[in-house]
């Protein structure tokens, strides 16, 4: 493909007394590298679209338009047909090199003056995007037909807050770059692969321990609590006691089989609690309650009042910044997605072609992308039918994220999951190990623990890709009025101070209880809680914290979706005391 510049489309342009200024050139240059055309191509596709629209002037919004209903059109079809088409002339060439051809087994074409190779499929060659083609990965290379002929795309299901004046779009890089930092301790990081199954009974047990008397001190503290008594000891009087919340067999906890365990300084037994005068409660296995009631037998206790639990404060801004109130209004894209990023009746990467689509359209400032990337799930990885290694796979699927979001100036962030098949089956899970990044790609992407919090342009995140709302939601019991699932779990976990409070943990999560300790903590209460379950997306403010489930961007054969948040702040303080972001958010069909 010739070189495509903005000159070249302006001369094009030129042709049809077209006239307009250098942000709708960047923009219709930005396209055509995007959708791989030449100058003359885009200026007569926009030509044909404008007529067709009754004569359309040409716009940055009528151009963004002009994308959304011809770009994939000449993105998809070309792309995937071609590449296919090459990735299976490949893999035949390489099978037949190591055994006799099959009777009719398909030869790739000789290129002959009568039967030339198309310029066109040799570009595409050379394109990044074609690391995601699906023959390299497996046998089949036959795309989704279900994903493919899904209705809706692009459609908003979910919504959250308003922010006056702006669009849906990042800062285009206008800006010294956005600022990113982990807040957890660097000393002993998860970067450094640790060595896991080999903790002992006795340090989880210090762990949980040492949970219930540190959240302990916090309620005691806040509700001016003068001391705790010992969960069996028999009194006739109302008393205040301390304890894990745990079931009294290993099936599923309920109202009647609810057990409180004291810690040691409580006399560490446990006790069978009665809840029947409580008139709201939402409990869970692993949570630390405080509780108000008598125990007259020692055998029983008999709960009357139930204390909730208390958050984190949120992130404080520095001082030094408190003076810079000259801070203009900008606003922070930040656009998050989780996979799988393959349909379950194939390993085609379409559904991940159109979001890095999207991040070109869009141009957020951040994306954040949660795994699994190479999925443990997926049936043809379950069958063995993968032709390629899963870190192969894996180094191709990241390769063809970051050069395909080169010339878009967002910072990437990779968050693993322990459905990723090639990584690490451990909570916490360290870091994604990418050794062969450039220098430059480097600088923009981040590689980042589950879980973890992050401070971007001094707004909190918190994420993790473990589905504690599936976890938790399938053993919670609750008698509450006016309260939804989903709210009550986000708040057991601000509340809770951790990622994953439920204990013990679902068969599927490796827990390792001393890591967890200093990594599965939550610092503070983060102003965005990314949440990533199979449940139904949603956006919602939780005390204080707005709490995002941007859904899976497939689900089974079709599209998902994905999330996409809009900050703004003025200043980072006003009177020494802290604003709150302004937040805006969005659930979008893929």
């Amino acid at each position: 493909m010739a070189l495509v510049n903005a000159d070249r489309i302006e001369a094009e342009l030129n042709i049809f007394d077209i006239v307009c200024g250098d942000d709708i050139l960047d923009k219709m240059l930005e396209q055509c590298l995007c959708n791989r055309l030449q100058g003359n191509e885009i200026v007569l596709e926009w030509v044909a679209f404008s007529t067709t629209k009754g004569g359309l002037k040409l716009s940055l919004n009528t151009l963004e338009q002009f994308e959304h209903e011809v770009g994939e059109r000449k993105t998809h079809d070309p792309f995937i047909t071609l590449t296919l088409a090459w990735s299976e002339e490949e893999e035949e060439s390489l099978l037949d090199s190591y055994s006799t051809p099959a009777k009719g087994s398909q030869k790739r074409a000789l290129t002959t003056p009568e039967h030339p190779q198309s310029k066109r499929s040799a570009a595409l060659i050379a394109s990044p995007g074609l690391l995601l083609c699906s023959a390299s990965f497996s046998p089949s290379a036959t795309p989704s037909q279900k994903y493919s002929q899904r209705g809706g795309r692009g459609e908003v299901v979910s919504t959250f807050g308003a922010i006056q004046g702006t669009r849906w779009a990042g800062r285009k890089g206008q800006t010294n770059g956005v600022q990113l930092e982990l807040l957890e301790g660097s000393e002993d990081s998860l970067i450094n692969n640790y060595k896991y199954m080999f903790q002992r009974l006795r340090d989880v047990r210090n762990v949980l321990t040492e949970k219930i008397e540190e959240l302990g001190e916090e309620l005691r503290t806040n509700f001016n609590i003068e001391e705790f008594s010992p969960v069996s000891l028999p009194a006739q009087d109302s008393v205040t006691v301390l304890g894990q919340v745990c079931c009294d067999s290993n099936g599923k906890l309920n109202s009647q089989s609810v057990l409180l365990e004291a810690g040691p300084d409580q006399g560490g037994r446990q006790v069978p609690v009665d809840l029947s005068e409580l008139r709201d409660y939402s409990l869970f296995p692993g949570q630390v309650v405080v509780m108000e009631g008598m125990n007259t037998s020692g055998r029983k206790f008999v709960a009357s009042k139930l204390f909730e639990g208390v958050p984190l404060p949120f992130y404080s801004t520095p001082i030094k910044q408190e003076m810079d109130m000259d801070i203009p209004d900008e606003q922070l894209m930040v656009m998050v997605a989780c996979g799988p990023y393959t349909p379950s009746d194939g390993l085609t990467f379409d559904p991940l072609v159109d979001l890095i689509n999207v991040i070109a359209r869009d141009r957020p400032d951040v994306c954040i992308l949660l795994g699994p990337f190479v999925d443990s799930k997926h049936e043809q990885i379950e069958k063995s039918l993968v032709t390629e290694t899963f870190d192969a796979i894996f180094s191709r699927c990241v390769g063809s994220i970051v050069e395909g979001t080169k010339g878009v100036g967002c910072r990437l962030v990779f968050v693993p999951s322990q459905r990723d098949v090639h990584h690490h089956f451990i909570y916490p899970q360290p870091p994604f190990i990418l050794p062969d990044l450039s220098k430059d790609d480097t600088k923009r992407v981040t590689l980042v623990p589950d879980p973890c919090t992050l401070l971007i342009d001094g707004v909190t995140f918190g994420l993790t890709s473990t589905d504690i709302l599936f976890h938790m939601g399938a053993e919670e019991i609750s008698c509450a009025s006016g309260s939804d699932r989903f709210s009550r779990i986000l708040k057991h976990m601000l509340t809770q101070r951790n990622y994953y409070p439920l204990y013990p943990p679902v068969e599927e999560v490796n827990m390792d209880y001393e890591k967890f300790q200093g990594y599965g903590q939550m610092p503070l209460s983060p102003d965005v809680l990314i949440v990533p379950s199979e449940l139904r997306f949603f956006i919602k403010d939780v005390i204080g914290c707005v709490c995002v489930n941007p859904g899976r961007l497939t689900k089974g054969q079709v599209g998902g979706t994905y999330g996409r948040l809009l900050i703004q702040r003025s200043s980072p303080s006003i009177d020494g005391k802290r604003v709150s972001p302004c937040v805006a958010g969005q659930v979008v069909k893929i």
